[in-house]
C-alpha cells in the first residue's frame, strides 16, 4: 500500500495546475461539450499514458539499473526545464 500511496500523491501533486489540466478545464468550461464526454476522455487519456509509462519503465528496468534510470529522468527534467526558460 505505501508504493500506492506515493504513487498516487506524487502524480496527483504532479498533475494539479498541470497543461493537461488546464486543458481539461478549458474542455469542460465549453458549455456545448458534455462534462461526463469531457472527464471520461480526460481519465482515459491519462490511464493510457500512465499504463505506456509503466510498460517503458519496466521494460528499461530490464536493462538498466534502478540509480540509472533515476539519473536519465532528472537530467531529461533538467533540460526540459533549460528548453522550457529559453523557448520563445
Amino acid at each position: 500500500m505505501k508504493i500506492f500511496f506515493t504513487a498516487f500523491i506524487t502524480i496527483f501533486l504532479a498533475e494539479l495546475g498541470d497543461k493537461t489540466q488546464i486543458a481539461t478545464l478549458l474542455f469542460a468550461a465549453n458549455k456545448d461539450h458534455s462534462k461526463i464526454v469531457v472527464f471520461s476522455a480526460a481519465a482515459l487519456a491519462l490511464i493510457l499514458t500512465s499504463a505506456i509509462g509503466v510498460l517503458l519503465g519496466s521494460a528499461i528496468s530490464n536493462y538498466l539499473d534502478e540509480k540509472t534510470i533515476k539519473i536519465i529522468g532528472g537530467v531529461g527534467f533538467i533540460a526540459i526545464g533549460i528548453w522550457t526558460i529559453v523557448a520563445k
